[in-house]
């Protein structure tokens, strides 16, 4: 399980780092030049790769949520209800 989250938290990293990539770049992909013609399509992808971030979050946690249900990982830290 542990190894699991740490690749959940790996893949959530990289896709930040993947939109603050192509937010640098002023959204083209790496192949788009301009050379004076019109700029190609916008091709989105710092959106999607925020979306894969938003998704691979929401995968973690329901993972640990169902995990923590099924008794596969325990609870630690301070005691609820002091």
């Amino acid at each position: 399980m542990k190894y699991l989250v740490i690749a959940a938290f790996v893949a959530i990293i990289g896709s930040l780092g993947a939109a603050l990539f192509f937010m640098m770049r002023g959204g083209q992909a790496a192949g788009d030049e301009q050379d004076g013609q019109a700029p190609p399509p916008s091709t989105n992808h710092m959106a999607r790769a925020l979306a894969f971030r938003v998704g691979f979050s929401i995968l973690l946690f329901i993972v640990v949520l169902v995990s923590w249900r099924m008794g596969w990982i325990q609870p630690t830290g301070v005691p609820m209800g002091r």
